[in-house]
């Protein structure tokens, strides 16, 4: 993984590179499946329905509407979540808090890693609608581009979300560099130095008694010198 720190990331507060940020192999994968998800979802919306001798409208995929619902659906919470995610990527190293670190990056774990399935499934399911659509359901081929578009993309999305997967991990299992942060930093409490006084050095002599160590009697009578 790229950068140091907690999770992958640098200093908590340090300056934020955006030339840097833009050459990372996560945030081009981000930028990828945001772009193949607004292809999907648009494909389907723009040019997924036909009308058959009738002024209804019907899914290219073999009349199923359930079929450019699903893929719709997907494409749309995609894109969404790409700018979440790239939000997050932005602000993860303005993030002091260790635990806050590792709950950002366990959520993009589970999310990155259900939405690959998601994508595989849409894949599949439109893949298989498409094979069972008759020429005569589609004259002049009408939307057949943008069904083919549509089902490329998403084989293309399980590719690249399972590449956001794979770096989630790496960076959960990158853990945290200790000798960045204190104990203080585990609930993001910024340290706390104590106040120094005098040279610094720390004596350890003990009190020292006076020279005349003979302890007088008070109650002893009082006595008149002889001369």
């Amino acid at each position: 993984m790229d950068g140091v720190g907690s999770f992958g990331a640098g200093r908590a507060g340090s300056a934020f590179d955006p030339v840097a940020f833009v050459q990372q192999p996560q945030t081009i994968l981000r930028i990828l499946a945001w772009i193949f998800s607004m292809v999907v979802f648009g494909s389907i919306v723009n040019e997924g329905y036909v009308n058959i001798g009738s002024e209804r409208l019907y899914c290219v995929f073999n009349k199923n509407n359930d079929a450019c619902n699903y893929g719709v659906t997907v494409g749309v919470i995609a894109f969404l979540a790409c700018i979440f995610f790239l939000v997050l990527d932005v602000k993860f190293q303005q993030i002091s808090s260790i635990k806050d670190r590792k709950k950002a990056v366990m959520f993009e774990i589970g999310f990155s890693g259900f939405w690959t399935f998601m994508w595989f499934v849409s894949f599949c399911f439109l893949a298989n609608q498409w094979s069972r659509t008759t020429p005569d359901e589609l004259p002049l081929g009408q939307g057949a581009d943008a069904a083919r578009a549509a089902i490329a993309f998403s084989f293309f999305s399980i590719i690249t979300w399972a590449g956001l997967t794979v770096r989630a991990v790496q960076k959960y299992l990158l853990g945290t560099d200790m000798s960045l942060f204190t104990t203080e930093h585990l609930d993001g409490n910024a340290t706390i130095q104590p106040y120094s006084t005098g040279s610094g050095t720390e004596t350890t002599d003990t009190y020292q008694s006076p020279p005349f160590t003979e302890n007088l009697d008070s109650t002893a009578p009082y006595q008149v010198p002889i001369y």
